[in-house]
Protein backbone atom coordinates (compact mmCIF):
# COMPACT_ATOMS: atom_id res chain seq x y z
CA UNK A 1 0.00 0.00 0.00
CA UNK A 2 1.48 3.49 -1.17
CA UNK A 3 2.18 5.53 1.74
CA UNK A 4 1.30 8.57 -0.48
CA UNK A 5 -2.37 7.36 -0.43
CA UNK A 6 -4.29 8.70 2.61
CA UNK A 7 -6.03 5.62 4.51
CA UNK A 8 -9.74 5.97 4.72
CA UNK A 9 -10.90 2.84 7.10
CA UNK A 10 -14.52 2.20 6.64
CA UNK A 11 -15.73 0.04 9.70
CA UNK A 12 -19.24 -1.94 9.23
CA UNK A 13 -20.82 -4.41 11.50
CA UNK A 14 -23.97 -5.38 9.78
CA UNK A 15 -25.01 -6.28 5.71
CA UNK A 16 -27.11 -3.16 6.10
CA UNK A 17 -23.52 -1.27 6.87
CA UNK A 18 -22.41 -2.97 4.34
CA UNK A 19 -24.71 -1.52 1.80
CA UNK A 20 -24.22 2.04 2.77
CA UNK A 21 -20.39 1.83 2.93
CA UNK A 22 -19.90 0.29 -0.47
CA UNK A 23 -21.13 3.12 -2.94
CA UNK A 24 -19.47 5.10 -0.90
CA UNK A 25 -15.87 3.12 -1.15
CA UNK A 26 -16.94 2.75 -5.30
CA UNK A 27 -17.38 6.65 -5.47
CA UNK A 28 -13.53 7.25 -3.75
CA UNK A 29 -11.83 4.56 -5.73
CA UNK A 30 -13.28 6.23 -8.94
CA UNK A 31 -12.99 10.24 -8.03
CA UNK A 32 -10.58 10.53 -5.43
CA UNK A 33 -7.18 8.41 -6.23
CA UNK A 34 -5.55 10.11 -3.60
CA UNK A 35 -7.30 8.24 -1.21
CA UNK A 36 -6.53 4.47 -0.41
CA UNK A 37 -10.14 2.57 0.96
CA UNK A 38 -9.52 -0.14 3.71
CA UNK A 39 -12.12 -1.68 5.69
CA UNK A 40 -13.59 -4.48 8.00
CA UNK A 41 -16.92 -5.39 6.53
CA UNK A 42 -18.22 -7.21 3.86
CA UNK A 43 -18.69 -8.52 0.64
CA UNK A 44 -20.38 -5.56 -0.97
CA UNK A 45 -17.38 -3.14 0.27
CA UNK A 46 -15.27 -5.52 -1.15
CA UNK A 47 -16.79 -5.62 -4.41
CA UNK A 48 -16.58 -1.95 -4.74
CA UNK A 49 -12.87 -2.14 -4.17
CA UNK A 50 -12.03 -1.30 -0.80
CA UNK A 51 -8.75 -3.34 0.35
CA UNK A 52 -10.08 -5.91 3.68
CA UNK A 53 -8.98 -6.71 6.55
CA UNK A 54 -11.46 -8.18 8.33
CA UNK A 55 -15.05 -9.85 7.57
CA UNK A 56 -17.34 -8.15 10.26
CA UNK A 57 -20.56 -7.47 8.41
CA UNK A 58 -21.56 -11.18 6.73
CA UNK A 59 -24.23 -11.49 9.31
CA UNK A 60 -23.84 -8.24 12.05
CA UNK A 61 -22.15 -8.30 15.61
CA UNK A 62 -25.46 -7.08 16.70
CA UNK A 63 -26.06 -10.67 16.30
CA UNK A 64 -24.00 -11.53 18.89
CA UNK A 65 -25.43 -11.55 22.69
CA UNK A 66 -24.59 -10.97 26.38
CA UNK A 67 -20.37 -11.17 27.13
CA UNK A 68 -19.78 -13.59 24.14
CA UNK A 69 -20.69 -10.27 22.21
CA UNK A 70 -18.77 -8.02 24.57
CA UNK A 71 -15.53 -9.97 24.71
CA UNK A 72 -15.59 -10.83 20.68
CA UNK A 73 -16.01 -7.15 19.75
CA UNK A 74 -13.63 -6.00 22.43
CA UNK A 75 -10.85 -8.39 20.69
CA UNK A 76 -12.10 -6.62 17.15
CA UNK A 77 -11.00 -3.31 18.69
CA UNK A 78 -7.89 -4.40 19.74
CA UNK A 79 -7.04 -6.00 16.51
CA UNK A 80 -7.92 -2.62 14.43
CA UNK A 81 -6.02 -0.83 16.71
CA UNK A 82 -3.02 -2.86 16.91
CA UNK A 83 -3.74 -2.42 12.92
CA UNK A 84 -3.56 1.27 13.05
CA UNK A 85 -0.74 1.63 15.46
CA UNK A 86 2.01 1.00 12.57
CA UNK A 87 -0.29 4.05 9.92
CA UNK A 88 -1.69 7.01 9.95
CA UNK A 89 -5.24 6.87 9.25
CA UNK A 90 -6.73 10.40 7.78
CA UNK A 91 -10.59 9.30 8.39
CA UNK A 92 -12.07 6.29 10.19
CA UNK A 93 -15.94 5.99 9.02
CA UNK A 94 -18.16 4.17 11.32
CA UNK A 95 -20.80 3.03 9.36
CA UNK A 96 -24.02 2.42 11.95
CA UNK A 97 -23.78 -0.34 14.47
CA UNK A 98 -22.95 2.61 17.26
CA UNK A 99 -22.49 0.13 20.35
CA UNK A 100 -20.07 -1.08 18.54
CA UNK A 101 -18.47 1.29 16.70
CA UNK A 102 -18.23 4.60 18.80
CA UNK A 103 -16.28 3.24 21.39
CA UNK A 104 -13.59 1.97 18.23
CA UNK A 105 -14.02 5.42 16.75
CA UNK A 106 -12.70 6.98 20.77
CA UNK A 107 -9.79 4.95 20.56
CA UNK A 108 -8.93 5.76 17.09
CA UNK A 109 -9.69 9.61 17.28
CA UNK A 110 -6.41 10.25 19.84
CA UNK A 111 -3.90 8.73 16.73
CA UNK A 112 -4.77 11.85 14.87
CA UNK A 113 -8.11 9.96 12.58
CA UNK A 114 -11.09 12.57 11.67
CA UNK A 115 -14.45 10.31 12.60
CA UNK A 116 -16.85 10.78 10.01
CA UNK A 117 -20.43 9.01 10.52
CA UNK A 118 -21.83 6.85 7.81
CA UNK A 119 -25.54 6.62 8.83
CA UNK A 120 -26.07 8.73 12.22
CA UNK A 121 -26.57 6.95 15.34
CA UNK A 122 -30.53 6.65 15.94
CA UNK A 123 -30.33 8.52 19.68
CA UNK A 124 -33.54 10.90 18.88
CA UNK A 125 -35.29 7.60 19.33
CA UNK A 126 -33.44 5.54 22.26
CA UNK A 127 -31.05 7.92 23.47
CA UNK A 128 -30.60 11.38 23.52
CA UNK A 129 -28.51 12.04 26.85
CA UNK A 130 -25.83 10.52 24.57
CA UNK A 131 -25.17 13.41 22.24
CA UNK A 132 -22.41 14.45 25.13
CA UNK A 133 -20.43 11.02 24.50
CA UNK A 134 -21.04 11.59 20.55
CA UNK A 135 -20.01 14.25 20.33
CA UNK A 136 -16.88 14.32 21.93
CA UNK A 137 -16.24 11.61 19.23
CA UNK A 138 -17.75 12.33 16.06
CA UNK A 139 -16.51 14.98 13.72
CA UNK A 140 -19.63 15.10 11.26
CA UNK A 141 -22.55 12.47 11.13
CA UNK A 142 -24.10 11.78 7.75
CA UNK A 143 -27.72 11.60 7.94
CA UNK A 144 -29.94 9.34 5.92
CA UNK A 145 -32.91 10.82 6.91
CA UNK A 146 -34.38 14.19 6.53
CA UNK A 147 -34.85 15.63 9.70
CA UNK A 148 -31.44 14.35 11.32
CA UNK A 149 -29.73 17.08 10.31
CA UNK A 150 -31.35 19.56 12.06
CA UNK A 151 -32.32 17.69 15.60
CA UNK A 152 -28.29 17.01 15.59
CA UNK A 153 -27.57 20.91 14.75
CA UNK A 154 -29.77 22.04 17.16
CA UNK A 155 -27.95 20.09 19.82
CA UNK A 156 -24.38 21.57 18.48
CA UNK A 157 -23.47 18.58 16.37
CA UNK A 158 -22.15 19.03 12.21
CA UNK A 159 -24.45 17.06 10.94
CA UNK A 160 -25.16 16.65 6.73
CA UNK A 161 -28.07 14.65 5.11
CA UNK A 162 -26.99 13.20 1.95
CA UNK A 163 -29.99 11.37 0.76
CA UNK A 164 -30.55 7.27 1.23
CA UNK A 165 -29.04 5.25 -1.06
CA UNK A 166 -32.46 3.19 -1.48
CA UNK A 167 -34.14 6.05 -1.99
CA UNK A 168 -32.26 8.46 -4.10
CA UNK A 169 -30.95 5.91 -6.72
CA UNK A 170 -33.57 5.37 -9.41
CA UNK A 171 -34.75 2.05 -10.08
CA UNK A 172 -33.13 0.31 -13.30
CA UNK A 173 -36.99 -0.56 -14.97
CA UNK A 174 -34.97 -3.32 -17.16
CA UNK A 175 -33.58 -5.16 -14.48
CA UNK A 176 -36.71 -4.60 -12.29
CA UNK A 177 -38.68 -6.19 -15.19
CA UNK A 178 -36.23 -9.23 -15.61
CA UNK A 179 -36.22 -9.86 -12.08
CA UNK A 180 -40.10 -9.68 -11.87
CA UNK A 181 -40.75 -12.08 -15.18
CA UNK A 182 -39.23 -15.31 -12.75
CA UNK A 183 -42.05 -14.79 -10.62
CA UNK A 184 -45.51 -16.66 -9.85
CA UNK A 185 -48.73 -16.20 -11.09
CA UNK A 186 -51.92 -15.68 -8.48
CA UNK A 187 -53.50 -13.42 -6.01
CA UNK A 188 -53.55 -11.73 -3.95
CA UNK A 189 -49.49 -11.88 -4.35
CA UNK A 190 -47.50 -11.25 -1.10
CA UNK A 191 -44.07 -10.85 -0.80
CA UNK A 192 -42.54 -11.68 2.34
CA UNK A 193 -39.41 -9.91 3.70
CA UNK A 194 -37.50 -11.27 6.54
CA UNK A 195 -35.01 -9.48 6.78
CA UNK A 196 -31.06 -9.48 6.38
CA UNK A 197 -29.48 -10.23 9.51
CA UNK A 198 -29.68 -14.26 10.86
CA UNK A 199 -31.32 -13.39 13.66
CA UNK A 200 -34.01 -11.19 11.91
CA UNK A 201 -34.87 -14.56 9.62
CA UNK A 202 -34.62 -16.64 12.90
CA UNK A 203 -37.21 -14.26 15.38
CA UNK A 204 -39.55 -14.00 12.15
CA UNK A 205 -39.81 -16.18 9.51
CA UNK A 206 -42.67 -18.73 11.78
CA UNK A 207 -44.73 -15.23 11.93
CA UNK A 208 -44.40 -14.48 8.64
CA UNK A 209 -45.42 -17.69 7.48
CA UNK A 210 -47.88 -18.39 9.31
CA UNK A 211 -49.48 -14.96 8.77
CA UNK A 212 -49.39 -15.91 4.57
CA UNK A 213 -51.31 -19.14 5.66
CA UNK A 214 -53.78 -17.21 7.09
CA UNK A 215 -54.43 -14.62 4.29
CA UNK A 216 -54.28 -17.70 2.88
CA UNK A 217 -57.05 -19.47 4.11
CA UNK A 218 -59.45 -16.57 3.05
CA UNK A 219 -57.58 -15.95 -0.84
CA UNK A 220 -57.21 -19.53 -1.93
CA UNK A 221 -55.57 -17.96 -5.01
CA UNK A 222 -52.88 -15.99 -2.64
CA UNK A 223 -49.15 -16.83 -3.85
CA UNK A 224 -46.13 -15.39 -1.80
CA UNK A 225 -42.09 -14.87 -2.59
CA UNK A 226 -40.13 -15.03 0.44
CA UNK A 227 -37.09 -12.81 -0.49
CA UNK A 228 -33.99 -13.88 1.38
CA UNK A 229 -30.89 -12.09 1.38
CA UNK A 230 -28.33 -14.88 0.87
CA UNK A 231 -28.51 -18.58 0.52
CA UNK A 232 -28.00 -19.29 4.34
CA UNK A 233 -30.74 -17.00 5.08
CA UNK A 234 -33.11 -18.99 2.59
CA UNK A 235 -31.69 -22.83 4.39
CA UNK A 236 -32.77 -20.62 7.99
CA UNK A 237 -35.68 -19.79 6.68
CA UNK A 238 -36.62 -23.22 5.02
CA UNK A 239 -35.60 -24.85 8.88
CA UNK A 240 -37.54 -22.40 11.08
CA UNK A 241 -40.46 -23.65 9.12
CA UNK A 242 -39.45 -27.36 9.53
CA UNK A 243 -38.95 -27.58 5.66
CA UNK A 244 -42.63 -27.50 5.47
CA UNK A 245 -43.51 -23.99 3.53
CA UNK A 246 -47.59 -22.52 2.89
CA UNK A 247 -48.80 -23.53 0.00
CA UNK A 248 -47.69 -21.38 -2.92
CA UNK A 249 -44.79 -19.80 -1.15
CA UNK A 250 -41.38 -19.80 -2.87
CA UNK A 251 -38.70 -18.39 -2.02
CA UNK A 252 -36.08 -16.35 -3.90
CA UNK A 253 -32.50 -15.39 -3.27
CA UNK A 254 -31.95 -11.74 -4.06
CA UNK A 255 -34.13 -9.97 -6.55
CA UNK A 256 -36.08 -7.50 -4.22
CA UNK A 257 -37.37 -4.93 -6.51
CA UNK A 258 -38.79 -7.20 -9.14
CA UNK A 259 -40.31 -8.43 -6.06
CA UNK A 260 -42.00 -5.67 -5.13
CA UNK A 261 -43.01 -4.58 -7.96
CA UNK A 262 -44.80 -8.04 -8.48
CA UNK A 263 -46.21 -7.86 -4.99
CA UNK A 264 -49.77 -6.51 -3.48
CA UNK A 265 -48.65 -6.31 -0.49
CA UNK A 266 -45.17 -6.58 1.31
CA UNK A 267 -45.27 -8.28 4.99
CA UNK A 268 -41.23 -6.54 6.20
CA UNK A 269 -39.69 -7.05 8.88
CA UNK A 270 -38.33 -3.41 10.11
CA UNK A 271 -35.71 -2.05 8.53
CA UNK A 272 -34.03 -0.77 5.00
CA UNK A 273 -36.63 -2.77 3.17
CA UNK A 274 -39.17 -0.78 4.42
CA UNK A 275 -37.76 2.04 2.20
CA UNK A 276 -37.66 -0.56 -0.69
CA UNK A 277 -41.04 -0.55 -0.35
CA UNK A 278 -41.75 3.16 -0.50
CA UNK A 279 -39.62 3.42 -3.40
CA UNK A 280 -41.86 1.67 -5.07
CA UNK A 281 -45.30 3.24 -3.45
CA UNK A 282 -46.43 -0.74 -2.54
CA UNK A 283 -48.37 -1.29 0.22
CA UNK A 284 -46.66 -2.90 3.52
CA UNK A 285 -47.00 -3.89 7.38
CA UNK A 286 -43.78 -3.11 9.44
CA UNK A 287 -43.46 -6.55 11.67
CA UNK A 288 -40.27 -7.29 14.73
CA UNK A 289 -41.22 -10.56 16.45
CA UNK A 290 -39.89 -9.97 19.84
CA UNK A 291 -40.98 -11.87 23.12
CA UNK A 292 -43.73 -9.79 25.37
CA UNK A 293 -41.39 -8.82 27.83
CA UNK A 294 -38.51 -7.20 25.61
CA UNK A 295 -41.93 -5.49 23.93
CA UNK A 296 -42.37 -4.34 27.66
CA UNK A 297 -38.70 -3.11 27.78
CA UNK A 298 -38.94 -1.05 24.61
CA UNK A 299 -41.79 0.73 25.95
CA UNK A 300 -39.53 2.17 28.63
CA UNK A 301 -36.40 2.64 26.88
CA UNK A 302 -37.54 3.49 23.27
CA UNK A 303 -38.50 7.52 22.93
CA UNK A 304 -39.40 7.64 19.29
CA UNK A 305 -43.43 7.02 18.99
CA UNK A 306 -42.92 5.19 15.51
CA UNK A 307 -40.14 2.49 15.14
CA UNK A 308 -40.79 1.50 10.99
CA UNK A 309 -38.60 4.25 8.76
CA UNK A 310 -41.48 5.30 6.62
CA UNK A 311 -43.76 6.28 9.68
CA UNK A 312 -40.57 8.08 11.27
CA UNK A 313 -40.14 10.11 8.64
CA UNK A 314 -43.84 11.18 8.05
CA UNK A 315 -43.80 11.55 11.70
CA UNK A 316 -46.98 9.41 11.75
CA UNK A 317 -48.39 6.30 11.25
CA UNK A 318 -49.09 5.80 7.50
CA UNK A 319 -47.75 2.04 7.21
CA UNK A 320 -49.07 -0.42 10.18
CA UNK A 321 -46.33 -1.21 12.21
CA UNK A 322 -45.94 -4.18 14.55
CA UNK A 323 -42.44 -3.46 16.01
CA UNK A 324 -41.78 -4.83 17.95
CA UNK A 325 -44.52 -7.52 18.25
CA UNK A 326 -45.36 -10.41 20.72
CA UNK A 327 -48.49 -11.38 19.18
CA UNK A 328 -49.61 -14.18 16.73
CA UNK A 329 -50.38 -14.23 13.22
CA UNK A 330 -54.43 -13.40 13.35
CA UNK A 331 -53.93 -9.60 14.41
CA UNK A 332 -51.48 -9.10 11.30
CA UNK A 333 -53.65 -10.87 8.95
CA UNK A 334 -56.58 -9.28 9.83
CA UNK A 335 -54.68 -5.98 9.29
CA UNK A 336 -53.41 -7.39 6.06
CA UNK A 337 -56.96 -8.87 4.37
CA UNK A 338 -58.25 -5.18 5.62
CA UNK A 339 -55.49 -3.83 3.41
CA UNK A 340 -56.01 -6.15 0.56
CA UNK A 341 -59.80 -5.81 0.19
CA UNK A 342 -59.75 -1.59 0.90
CA UNK A 343 -58.52 0.01 -2.68
CA UNK A 344 -59.16 3.66 -0.88
CA UNK A 345 -56.84 2.66 1.86
CA UNK A 346 -54.14 1.31 -0.58
CA UNK A 347 -54.83 4.54 -2.49
CA UNK A 348 -53.87 6.90 -0.13
CA UNK A 349 -50.97 4.73 1.65
CA UNK A 350 -49.55 4.75 -1.63
CA UNK A 351 -49.86 8.53 -2.26
CA UNK A 352 -48.13 9.15 1.65
CA UNK A 353 -45.37 6.84 0.63
CA UNK A 354 -44.64 8.60 -2.65
CA UNK A 355 -44.42 12.32 -0.84
CA UNK A 356 -41.76 10.17 1.58
CA UNK A 357 -39.94 9.23 -1.52
CA UNK A 358 -39.99 12.77 -3.32
CA UNK A 359 -38.05 13.87 -0.47
CA UNK A 360 -35.16 12.11 -1.06
CA UNK A 361 -34.76 12.84 -4.78
CA UNK A 362 -32.37 14.93 -6.11
CA UNK A 363 -29.43 13.85 -3.68
CA UNK A 364 -26.78 11.70 -4.74
CA UNK A 365 -25.50 9.96 -1.24
CA UNK A 366 -22.41 8.49 -2.08
CA UNK A 367 -20.48 11.01 -4.09
CA UNK A 368 -21.64 14.01 -1.03
CA UNK A 369 -20.48 11.42 1.61
CA UNK A 370 -17.03 10.73 -0.85
CA UNK A 371 -16.68 14.80 -1.09
CA UNK A 372 -17.02 15.21 2.36
CA UNK A 373 -14.91 12.31 3.28
CA UNK A 374 -12.19 13.38 0.94
CA UNK A 375 -12.13 16.88 2.45
CA UNK A 376 -11.42 16.01 5.98
CA UNK A 377 -8.66 13.31 4.65
CA UNK A 378 -6.90 16.59 3.21
CA UNK A 379 -7.60 18.72 6.72
CA UNK A 380 -10.09 20.87 5.50
CA UNK A 381 -12.31 22.74 7.93
CA UNK A 382 -15.81 21.10 7.65
CA UNK A 383 -18.31 23.38 9.42
CA UNK A 384 -21.95 23.70 8.93
CA UNK A 385 -22.02 26.36 6.70
CA UNK A 386 -19.07 24.48 4.94
CA UNK A 387 -21.49 21.09 4.91
CA UNK A 388 -23.98 23.31 3.10
CA UNK A 389 -22.34 24.22 0.14
CA UNK A 390 -21.48 20.40 -0.55
CA UNK A 391 -24.83 19.37 -3.09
Amino acid sequence: MSTERRIILFTAMEPSGDAHAAPVIEEIKRNHPDLEPVAWGGPKMEAAGATMLGRTADDGVMGLAGIGRIRQVKKLHDEIVGWAASRRVAVHVPVDSPSANLPLSARLKPTGARIINLVAPQLWAWAPWRITKLKAVSEVLLCLLPFEERWFRERGMRAKFIGHPVLSVPLDPARVADERSTLPPGGPRIVILPGSRSSEVRANARLLAETFSHIQARHRAAVGVVVATTDSNARLFRERLGGRLPPATHITVGGIDGAIDWCELALAVSGTVSLDCARQAKPMIGIYKTSFLEVLGAKLVIRAPFLLLPNIVAGREIVPEFVPYSGGPARLAEVALDLIGDGRKVARMREDLRAIASQFVGYEPARIASEIISRAAAGKGLTNAELDSIE
